[in-house]
């Protein structure tokens, strides 16, 4: 603090209770301001909402893994669902694990692991 902030800190120390109160709203009423409410910092507001548990809206389709028998059936649904060609398809499903879609709704994204999984596919939703 600067040394006229001090000063005046220690003045206003000296005050009595009812020369404060009025100092007080002398104070609220040349600046326009209101004492008796606090109100929250930026930096307050923030560490408030981080406290609050933070619902998941969006979601991404991740394939992990597909038995070599269910291979064929996958690139199937993998190419319709992300309109692939055949050999994109085919290195899409070996360089497992893979995003199909991301930032999807929930009910997207549970529809979509509905799919790959009918065919066989390990599925996580992240």
């Amino acid at each position: 603090m600067s040394l006229k902030t001090l000063e005046i800190l220690e003045q206003i120390k000296s005050l009595t209770t009812d020369e404060t109160v009025t100092l007080v709203k002398q104070i609220e009423a040349t600046f326009d301001v209101d004492s008796s409410t606090p109100k929250f910092t930026r930096i307050e507001k923030l560490n408030l909402d981080d406290n609050q548990p933070q619902i998941q809206t969006e979601f991404d389709v991740l394939l992990v893994s597909v038995p070599a028998d269910k291979k064929i059936a996958l690139l199937k649904v993998i190419r319709t669902i992300t309109g692939l060609g055949l050999k994109e398809a085919k290195d899409f499903v070996d360089s497992l694990p893979q995003v199909v879609q991301a930032q999807l709704n929930q009910e997207a994204a549970q529809t979509l692991k509905q799919q790959l999984e009918e065919v066989g596919a390990v599925v996580t939703l992240e």
